[in-house]
């Protein structure tokens, strides 16, 4: 993956959470259990280990299922891919930093967005992954537990899967709390990074996600007013036949689309009806060139791939479009990164206010 750009180091950590209140809608008899990783920015990274892009049980069943249909078992070897972040390094908690949340696609896993991650955290936030257990692929858990997902299909099981990342989320929130006051969430009572705690600023909170992540974004956003800004990469507002709530009243809140070639909210419907309902700062940003996974480390590791797999150009282009992936890596960070600078740090961003020529791939959909 690219490195990221921003002056600061940047450390991860992952915590195990437990809702004692709440059962798991996917499988019965057991409380609902998560996997969160956190990257912030790092006090020190010597002599440090650098963060695995997936856990051993992940990416053992990426190589397995296929690497995304783009490899035979065997031929990837997940597990040996290293992140810029230094597990389990100090915190650089001289002031507390702005939180940002990422949600991933429905039916993948956390790691698929990790070189955005990287990026924020290298710019001075905290970021924080999460896994959907039972609707991810494979989750790893403390001891090297997997857990898959399980049979679901049909527009009742995706309301259903809409309803539980918006819960997972806001559990997710209740447990920084529980870090910010100097208590330990984690339900092993694992050692956390020195700092972490007190590196977090609950006033300032973000949240962006790709296709259903982008949705979990926009409609925790509808029910929980502790998120003050969010961003929805390419990510349909609507079920099978009907809109999400949050398409139907909008947010008062600043709220960005990103999408790919023809997803605006000028052609989508739902994207319309959200935008027309919203009355919070917005824009809406098109990737010219971009296809849907544009938006994740797919612009990464395909191009890396077919190096030396000899990827099928309707494939590549049907994972990344024919926008270059680098100038898409660089156009991302940059729109992302400004976002959450003016609306959570306060910082003017002019490159939010039309279209740059640094940045020509980047449409302004007025």
């Amino acid at each position: 993956m690219p490195e990221p750009t921003g002056r600061q180091l940047v450390g991860s950590t992952e915590l195990h959470l437990v809702d004692h209140g709440r059962r798991d809608p996917w499988v019965a008899g057991r409380d609902r259990e998560l996997m969160v990783s956190i990257w912030y920015p790092a006090r020190s990274a010597s002599g440090y280990p650098r963060q695995p892009y997936m856990p051993p049980g992940v990416a053992r069943d990426v190589d397995e299922s296929g690497s995304f249909g783009l490899a035979r078992p065997g031929e990837v070897d997940w597990g040996a891919i290293r992140t810029d972040a230094a597990r389990e390094a100090p915190a650089d908690n001289h002031s507390s930093r702005p939180i940002v949340l990422n949600s991933p696609s429905l039916q993948y896993s956390r790691a698929l967005g990790t070189s955005t991650v990287l990026e924020l955290a290298s710019r001075g936030y905290v970021v924080v992954t999460m896994d959907h257990t039972y609707e991810a692929p494979a989750v790893q858990f403390p001891n090297g537990r997997v857990e898959r997902k399980v049979p679901m299909s049909g527009d009742e099981a995706l309301k259903k899967m809409v309803d539980t990342r918006v819960r997972d989320t806001r559990f997710v929130l209740d447990q920084l709390a529980v870090l910010h006051s100097g208590r330990n969430p984690d339900a092993e009572g694992r050692h956390l990074p020195k700092g972490l705690g007190k590196a977090l600023d609950l006033d300032r909170i973000g949240m962006y996600g790709h296709s259903g992540g982008g949705a979990t974004a926009a409609e925790t956003m509808r029910v929980d007013r502790r998120i003050d800004a969010g961003i929805n990469m390419d990510g349909t507002l609507q079920y099978k036949d009907d809109f999400l709530p949050v398409a139907r009243e909008g947010l008062d809140r600043p709220f960005m689309l990103m999408g790919k070639d023809n997803q605006t909210h000028l052609n989508k419907p739902s994207w319309r009806s959200f935008w027309d309902h919203s009355t919070g700062w917005k824009r809406d940003l098109s990737l010219e060139g971009a296809s849907h996974f544009s938006y994740t480390d797919a612009q990464s590791f395909v191009p890396a791939l077919d190096e030396r797999l000899d990827i099928p150009a309707e494939t590549r282009e049907q994972y990344i479009g024919t926008v270059d992936p680098e100038r898409s890596t660089a156009a991302q960070r940059a729109y992302v990164t400004a976002f959450f600078d003016q609306h959570l740090r306060g910082r003017p961003q002019p490159l939010l206010d039309g279209p740059s020529p640094s940045y020509p791939e980047v449409r302004f959909v007025r």
